[in-house]
């Protein structure tokens, strides 16, 4: 259960004291390196920090993190401070070849001077060095070609560190820094366009940034002020809670989101989470189709009851009323509420269709309760998990769309799990 919790602290905690460092500038580096969460892909789950190996998914092929340990011989231990922040905010490495950007370099381009300077101190002097030699990527040729990149980085990227917005206070900035330059946020939270680019990097480039994107077979949810799709309906304090615990009452991080709240934001100073909620809170609606609840809605008796006609009321009296409730309101902090909560409710059933079939655990925080597991239910056809999910998304008063057989068995095949049953 603590086994990602131990993780962290080996690689964030121990790193420093162990090589006897106390630079306040390398410190500075490391707080850089967690709000970064550089640790979450360069790291294979069991394997020495930084060391690289992770595979990561894009649509032309399999890419897998570069070592970022000292190493001379493996890592980055040659490169200077101009070959370090030409790779981090240009994605360009030492010998001139060009990063895929699943890489965060447009994001990463907004880090400041004393940001970038601070993380090459700390990459240098606090982490240990690992010969591990880098994996080469499954892409195929050509696609594999990269001077194509140079082109997509004149066209998407701005190679500019962050400037404060006039007529905005501290705290608003400094949020922005967080969740658009080191947070990267966008990477995973804002919807990508025809070229895999981010539409929007900023607060300042437009309602796409943070309105929700898919990402290998996940949907990040809008982070923007929606109503029931979004964050219209939280708090700056329950944001905060999220950030540092991994849950709210209502709620709880799953797929991707719990690597970022166990390596990097539960580490983060309260200040600078509640600069980020500040911020985020600030965002307006995407305009556009609004969500509205439903009125009148008889589910929990009809559960109650031993009413199961409706499509996907006995498969879910079977395999998720026992934690999520028939009232959907599941258990504060410990089983997610599935009435009203906004990772149910987008257009988009991406998330819920992979934590089905693949469960998950709730993010290992220092402050936070046991992380709960959801089981897998792989072995569920296609046709029960589009009902039950349809189910959920349609009762307790929440109004989404269905989910269709279709959908489960396209995700199920993406993500290579077993043929349903018949």
């Amino acid at each position: 259960m603590n086994r990602i919790l131990l993780t962290t602290a080996l690689a964030w905690g121990l790193a420093a004291p162990a090589l006897g460092l106390a630079d306040p500038v390398v410190e500075a580096g490391r707080a850089v390196a967690i709000a970064s969460d550089c640790i979450a892909c360069h790291t294979v789950p069991g394997g020495k920090p930084f060391a690289g190996g992770l595979p990561m998914t894009t649509p032309i092929g399999t890419i897998y993190s570069t070592n970022i340990t000292p190493s001379a011989k493996t890592g980055i231990g040659d490169y200077t401070y101009g070959d370090f922040t030409r790779a981090v905010r240009e994605g360009v490495a030492k010998d001139g070849h060009r990063l895929y950007p699943a890489m965060p370099y447009p994001s990463y381009a907004k880090l400041t001077d004393a940001d970038v300077k601070a993380l090459y101190a700390w990459f240098m002097n606090g982490v240990e060095a690992v010969e591990q030699p880098n994996r080469p990527g499954d892409i195929p040729w050509p696609l594999s070609i990269r001077w194509p990149l140079a082109v997509w980085n004149k066209v998407f990227v701005e190679s500019k560190p962050f400037q404060p917005v006039a007529g905005r206070d501290e705290v608003w900035n400094r949020g922005a820094y967080l969740v658009e330059g080191p947070g990267h946020c966008g990477s995973c939270h804002t919807p990508r366009g025809l070229g895999f680019q981010e539409k929007a990097l900023g607060a300042t480039d437009g309602e796409h940034f943070l309105a929700g994107g898919s990402i290998d077979g996940w949907f990040a949810k809008s982070l923007r002020a929606d109503q029931g799709t979004g964050l219209g309906d939280w708090g700056e304090d329950e944001i905060v809670a999220f950030l540092k615990t991994g849950r709210t009452p209502r709620t709880a991080a799953f797929g991707g989101m719990t690597e970022v709240i166990s390596h990097s934001t539960q580490h983060m100073p309260d200040q600078d989470l509640a600069a980020m909620a500040h911020y985020l809170k600030s965002l307006p609606a995407k305009a556009g189709k609004a969500y509205a609840g439903k009125e009148g809605d008889a589910t929990f008796d009809a559960l109650r009851q031993g009413d199961y006609a409706k499509p996907g009321a006995v498969t879910y009296a079977e395999f998720c009323q026992s934690c999520h409730r028939a009232d959907g309101d599941g258990v504060p902090k410990i089983f997610p509420a599935l009435a009203g909560n906004s990772a149910v409710l987008p257009d988009d059933p991406g998330s819920l269709i992979r934590v089905v079939l693949a469960g998950g655990r709730m993010a290992a925080t220092a402050g936070g309760e046991t992380a709960y597991a959801m089981p897998v239910l792989a072995r569920l056809s296609d046709t029960e998990v589009a009902e039950v999910l349809t189910f959920i998304r349609n009762s307790w008063g929440n109004n989404a769309p269905p989910v269709r057989p279709k959908d489960v068995a396209e995700a199920r095949k993406s993500a290579g799990h077993s043929p349903a049953r018949p």
